[in-house]
């Protein structure tokens, strides 16, 4: 990779850096249960965006650095999000021209996957957890989804990424 486009792309490792920050960001105990995925959601964009900048390695990685901030098992988020990117740049070519709406419910049905294989690693090792632990964030995504897209196009169209 040239320097040029490796320094193209610190808007995005930066913007992946905020999602893993906000992933920290305590919340009042009645929201907890709907924290949205800021690292699912950004992940998502940026694969959409950028299928060949953006590999399932990364968000393998990033998965990792997540496990590892939130105490969780190792290798589950990076399991999960590296499914989901998968899916994500496997069909970002047709995600990518749907009108606003049907992005949307393409990333609730991404994120819905996102949270069922974590649903299902925690079933494995025998960890039980309510459902709107699950369905919270889906539903917390699906609605922010539209201004995320947003603020990550402004970083996009800001500078210039390689396509």
């Amino acid at each position: 990779m040239s320097t040029r486009r490796s320094a193209s792309l610190v808007p995005v490792y930066v913007s992946i850096l905020v999602a893993l920050m906000l992933s920290l960001v305590p919340l009042p105990a009645g929201l907890v249960n709907f924290r949205p995925d800021f690292v699912v959601l950004t992940l998502i964009y940026w694969g959409m965006m950028l299928p060949r900048n953006f590999s399932i390695g990364k968000a393998w990685i990033v998965g990792i650095i997540l496990d590892v901030m939130q105490g969780t098992l190792f290798g589950q988020h990076a399991l999960a999000l590296s499914v989901v990117i998968y899916l994500t740049i496997q069909f970002h070519l047709r995600i990518r021209v749907f009108p606003t709406w049907q992005v949307t419910a393409a990333v609730f049905a991404l994120t819905a996957t996102y949270q069922f294989l974590l649903f299902w690693v925690n079933g494995v090792v025998g960890q039980s957890a309510e459902l709107i632990v699950y369905w919270g964030p889906v539903l917390a995504n699906t609605i922010l989804w539209p201004i995320a897209s947003g603020l990550l196009g402004g970083v996009r169209a800001r500078i210039s990424l390689p396509r």
